[in-house]
C-alpha cells in the first residue's frame, strides 16, 4: 500500500475527491477575496468611502479573523463526528456565501462583501481541521508526506491560480463573469465532495463546547500533550510568520526596490508558488517514503540562506522607470532574485509537509482534528503578528532588503530554539545528511520491522554512526541501548542523549546503571516500541562479528517480543570505526562510498539464543564488512 509514487493517490476515491474539493475552496477563496481587494483599491469610489489601504487590511483581518474565534469549535466537530460529512457541509456552505457576495456585488455595497468574506473564512476555519484530519485516516503511514506534499502543493497552485484569476476577472470589471465565476466553482467544489467515502466518528462520545474560547483553550491543552507535536505546531506556525512576512513584502520589493509594475509582482508570486509545490512534491523522494524530520532543519537553512541572499540581490536604487515582466528580466540580477524566491519556495516545503506529516502521525487519532486546530489558531497568530512585525520594522526606517535579511536571521534562532527544545529534529537530520550525502545506503529486508507494536531489534556493531544508519533508515522511532563509555565522549555524548540512548554497563562495572537499563527497556517494550540492542556489547576491533552476550536473553525473559535481526555492511573501512588508529588513515577511499543494512525475518523469543541470532546477522551481512 505505502509503495509507488505520491502521484497514484490522484487515481484513487479515498484521496481525489478530496483533494479537488479542497483545491477549489482555495481557488474560490483566492479569487473572491483578490477580485474584491482589486475593485476596492481601483474602483473604491463605487464600492466606498474607506481609504483603500485600510480597506486591505481590514479584507485581511476579516478573513483571518475566523481562525482565531472558531478554530476550536471546528476542531471538535470534525473528531466528534464523520469527516467526510463534516466537508461536505461546509463545501455546501460555501453556495449560499458566494450568493452573499454575488449580491454584494450587483449592489456595490461594501458591507455584504466583507459579511461574504468573513464568511468565506470561516467555512475555511471549519473545514481546515476536517481536511488535514482526515488524511491519516484515509492513507497509510508510509503516504503521509506524499500525501501532504500533493495537498500542499495543489493547494498552493490553486491560491497561484485563483489570485491570477482574480486579476483577469477585476480587469475586465464584467461583474456578471465574476459572479459566475464564484458560484459555478463552489457548486462544483460541493459536487465532487459528495464523492468522499464516508468515515467512522474518530471520537462520537466528545462533547462539542460551543463556548469559543473554552473549545479554544481546550484544543490547544488536547495539542500541548505531546511535547514534539505541540512544537511541530509552533514550527509550522512559524513557518506561515515568515511566508506572510516574505509574500507581503513582493509588492513593495516589486515597486520600491526594483521599479517594477503589477506583472513583475505576478512574476514573483508565480516563482514563489512553483517552488513551494516542487518542494512539497520533493519530499516523498527525499524521505523515502515516511515521516522524515530530518527535511526540516534542511529546509531552515533554506530558509536563512535564500532570504539573506535575497537582500544581497537587492539593487542599490530602482530603474529609474516603470519594468513589465520582461524588462525586469532583462535586468541585471533578476534571475538571481527570481531563483531565491523559488528556493525559499522549495525549502518552504521541505520545512513545513514533514512537520505536517508528523502531526497527523503523532496526535492522539481520537483528536488529529483538534490538533489540527489548534495550529489553525496558532497559524492565525502567528500571521497576525507578521503583519505587525513588519509594519513595525518599515516605520522605523528598514529598507524592504533590510526587512527580508532580518527575517532570514530571525530564522536562525528560532530554528535553533525548536531544535534545541526538541532535539529529534535535529538529530534526524544528522542521520539523513549520513546516507544522503555521506554514504549510499542500500537497504533491503525493511518490511521485516514491524509498522506496529513491539520487536526488539539486534545488530552487528561496527562503527559510531550504527544508531543512526539504522534510525535513519527506519520508520519507526528507536530506543538504542549503548555501552555507556560512548557518553563520555564529547560530540557523541550530545548525539545519543538527544536520541534518547539507553545507557547500559557490565553488572559488575555498575550494577545500578545495569539495573536502570533493563528496567527501561522493558518498559518500552511494554508500551509497544522499538528497541535496539548491539549483542556484542562494544564496536568490533577486527570487522568480524563478535559474541553476542547474554543481555538479550535477560530482555526476553522479562519482555518476550519478536527478535529482528540486522545487519550493516561497509562501514567498516569508514572513519567512524576502530580499523585504523589515525583518522587520516581512515578517510573514505572514494566519493559516496556504499553502505548496506539488511533486515531478517522476525524470530520467535522462544525460538532465540544469542549463538543463533549471531548465525542470522553473520549470514545476512555476508563477507562484506
Amino acid at each position: 500500500m505505502g509503495s509507488g509514487s505520491q502521484f497514484r493517490l490522484l487515481g484513487q476515491r479515498r484521496y481525489l475527491p478530496f483533494f479537488i474539493a479542497q483545491a477549489f475552496g482555495a481557488f474560490n477563496d483566492n479569487v473572491y477575496k483578490n477580485v474584491l481587494v482589486i475593485l476596492a483599491t481601483y474602483q473604491a469610489a463605487s464600492y466606498t468611502d474607506i481609504d483603500p489601504a485600510l480597506l486591505t487590511n481590514l479584507a485581511g483581518g476579516l478573513f483571518i479573523l475566523p481562525y482565531v474565534l472558531f478554530s476550536g469549535i471546528a476542531g471538535e466537530l470534525a473528531d466528534r463526528y464523520d469527516k467526510a460529512l463534516v466537508l461536505k457541509i461546509v463545501k455546501a456552505a460555501e453556495i449560499p456565501v458566494m450568493a452573499l457576495a454575488g449580491l454584494g456585488f450587483v449592489l456595490h455595497d461594501i458591507a455584504i462583501l466583507l459579511a461574504a468574506l468573513f464568511l468565506m473564512g470561516m467555512q475555511s476555519t471549519f473545514f481546515a481541521p476536517a481536511k488535514y484530519g482526515i488524511l491519516p485516516e484515509v492513507l497509510h503511514e508510509t503516504e503521509l508526506v506524499g500525501g501532504n506534499a500533493l495537498l500542499e502543493s495543489g493547494t498552493f497552485l490553486a491560491i497561484l491560480i485563483g489570485t491570477l484569476t482574480a486579476g483577469i476577472l477585476a480587469t475586465r470589471g464584467d461583474l456578471s463573469a465574476i459572479i459566475s465565476a464564484i458560484l459555478v466553482i463552489a457548486t462544483f467544489g460541493f459536487v465532487v465532495s459528495l464523492a468522499i467515502p464516508k468515515r467512522a466518528p474518530a471520537s462520537p462520545s466528545l462533547r462539542v463546547d460551543w463556548r469559543l474560547w473554552k473549545s479554544t483553550w481546550d484544543n490547544i491543552r488536547v495539542a500541548y500533550e505531546s511535547r514534539v507535536v505541540f512544537q511541530s505546531l509552533l514550527g509550522a506556525s512559524w513557518f506561515w510568520f515568515y511566508g506572510a512576512l516574505i509574500l507581503a513584502q513582493l509588492p513593495l520589493l516589486s515597486k520600491t526596490v526594483f521599479g517594477g509594475n503589477e506583472e513583475v509582482v505576478t512574476t514573483m508570486l508565480v516563482v514563489f508558488s512553483i517552488g513551494i509545490g516542487a518542494g512539497s512534491l520533493l519530499c516523498e523522494r527525499l524521505s523515502g517514503h515516511k515521516v522524515e524530520l530530518g527535511l526540516v532543519p534542511f529546509g531552515s537553512i533554506g530558509l536563512t540562506l535564500f532570504a539573506v541572499d535575497l537582500y544581497f540581490a537587492s539593487p542599490a536604487a530602482p530603474s529609474p522607470t516603470e519594468l513589465g515582466a520582461m524588462q525586469f528580466l532583462a535586468q541585471a540580477g533578476a534571475w538571481r532574485v527570481l531563483f531565491d524566491l523559488g528556493m525559499i519556495g522549495v525549502f518552504g516545503g521541505f520545512f513545513v509537509v514533514p512537520l505536517y506529516a508528523l502531526i497527523q502521525q503523532r496526535a492522539p487519532r481520537e483528536a488529529t482534528s483538534r490538533v489540527i486546530a489548534a495550529n489553525n489558531i496558532l497559524n492565525a497568530v502567528f500571521i497576525v503578528a507578521a503583519a505587525l512585525f513588519g509594519a513595525m520594522l518599515l516605520k522605523l526606517g528598514l529598507t524592504i532588503p533590510k526587512l527580508l535579511l532580518v527575517t532570514g536571521i530571525l530564522n536562525v534562532v528560532v530554528a535553533a530554539y525548536i531544535y534545541t527544545l526538541v532535539p529529534e529534529f535535529l538529530l534526524r537530520f544528522l542521520s539523513w545528511l549520513l546516507i544522503h550525502f555521506i554514504y549510499r545506503l542500500r537497504k533491503s529486508g525493511l518490511e521485516n520491522i514491524p509498522d506496529e507494536g513491539p520487536a526488539l531489534l539486534v545488530c552487528n556493531h561496527v562503527g559510531y554512526v550504527d544508531a543512526l544508519v539504522i534510525s535513519a533508515a527506519c520508520r519507526r522511532p528507536i530506543r538504542f541501548i549503548m555501552e555507556a563509555g560512548i557518553f563520555k565522549i564529547p560530540l557523541l555524548s550530545a548525539v545519543f542523549r538527544g536520541m534518547k540512548a539507553i545507557p547500559v554497563a557490565s553488572a559488575k562495572e555498575d550494577p545500578e546503571t545495569y539495573r536502570r537499563a533493563f528496567e527501561i527497556v522493558a518498559a518500552e517494550l511494554r508500551d509497544g516500541n522499538l528497541v535496539c540492542i548491539f549483542p556484542e556489547g562494544q564496536l568490533t576491533a577486527d570487522g568480524e562479528v563478535a559474541e553476542f552476550r547474554p543481555g538479550v536473553m535477560r530482555i526476553l525473559k522479562e519482555t518476550p517480543v519478536p527478535v529482528v535481526p540486522l545487519a550493516l555492511s561497509g562501514l567498516w573501512d569508514s572513519i567512524f570505526s576502530r580499523k585504523e588508529k589515525s583518522p587520516w588513515r581512515r578517510l573514505p577511499k572514494g566519493i559516496w562510498p556504499k553502505i548496506a543494512l539488511k533486515v531478517g525475518a522476525p524470530v520467535e523469543p522462544a525460538q532465540v539464543t544469542p549463538e543463533g541470532l549471531r548465525k542470522h546477522v553473520v549470514a545476512l551481512r555476508g563477507a562484506w564488512q
